[in-house]
């Protein structure tokens, strides 16, 4: 590929491409670039680029404006396409509907679902009020905020040599 031909490619490419409130890399294909909105991962970056009829392997700076389009859409309606068991959201706890939530609304309703635990005092909302974990890990020896709780042989080495100076001038 010549120099010209090179620069003829560079000047089709769009370095970034907006999807949902967010600006993907124009330079990646088209599974990596939406695996980087929130809400989407590998998986269901995959079956929205097959929904979408685009090509997965293709590089979606390089995309027609039509494509950009039907891929928008198959993020917006990914519910409509996708099984049930794939979304993110089912059963919602406020609409009992099944939604996939993605962008900056993942976010809001995760903050939204803490406020709801802490105002009903479960368990898993005192958990969070207390900075403690959640989800039954280990906090024996794990998780600890407050400074280093090791043993620190060089102060003690100094401690020791000073007490023995200190013997060895009384004697």
């Amino acid at each position: 590929m010549s120099s010209e031909e090179q620069q003829d490619a560079d000047e089709d490419i769009r370095y970034f491409v907006r999807i949902g409130q967010t600006d993907l890399d124009g330079t990646k294909t088209v599974e990596r670039a939406l695996a980087e909105l929130d809400g989407v991962g590998r998986r269901v970056a995959r079956v929205i680029a097959d929904d979408s009829g685009v090509d997965r392997s293709a590089t979606i700076g390089r995309l027609d404006d039509d494509d950009i389009e039907s891929v928008k859409e198959a993020v917006d309606g990914f519910t409509e396409h996708a099984p049930e068991w794939l979304a993110n959201r089912r059963n919602d706890f406020y609409s009992g509907e099944t939604r996939h939530i993605t962008g900056n609304d993942l976010g809001l309703t995760r903050d939204q679902d803490i406020n709801r635990m802490r105002m009903i005092r479960s368990y898993k909302g005192i958990r969070h009020e207390r900075g403690q974990k959640v989800r039954g890990q280990r906090t024996k020896s794990t998780g600890r905020t407050e400074g280093t709780i090791g043993v620190n042989v060089e102060a003690i080495k100094e401690e020791q040599a000073a007490e023995e100076a200190a013997e060895g001038g009384e004697e």
